[in-house]
């Protein structure tokens, strides 16, 4: 299994092809998933320390370059953990002053 690392919290090791942004909030990373996962919204942002993904979805690509931030983050909600990664979540949910982080993503990524 993977090693994820979260900058502040730790390491685990996470099933194979896990959704990094349910990987982080199962594991106390507290990232902010305001659209659900569908990289709409930006919120799931992470910065990778090590290990970032070599390939990227076209909805991750789209969003990214419409604002101006390809190459700045990344999208949680569309990267998998299959293979070692140490991240730092960029919105934390305890610092965002908000009820929840959004509605619990699906187990795979969309869309």
């Amino acid at each position: 299994m993977p090693k994820l690392t979260i900058e502040g919290v730790g390491s685990v090791e996470v099933p194979q092809d896990t959704r990094l942004v349910t990987a982080l909030e199962d594991h106390g990373g507290e990232p902010l998933h305001r659209c659900g996962g569908y990289a709409r919204c930006t919120t799931c942002r992470v910065e990778f320390i090590s290990g970032e993904p070599e390939t990227m979805t076209e909805a991750e690509r789209s969003k990214l370059e419409s604002q101006g931030n390809l190459g700045n983050f990344r999208l949680s909600c569309q990267c998998k953990v299959d293979h070692d990664m140490h991240v730092k979540v960029l919105m934390p949910f305890s610092k965002s002053g908000l009820g929840d982080p959004g509605p619990r993503p699906e187990g795979h990524i969309t869309p």
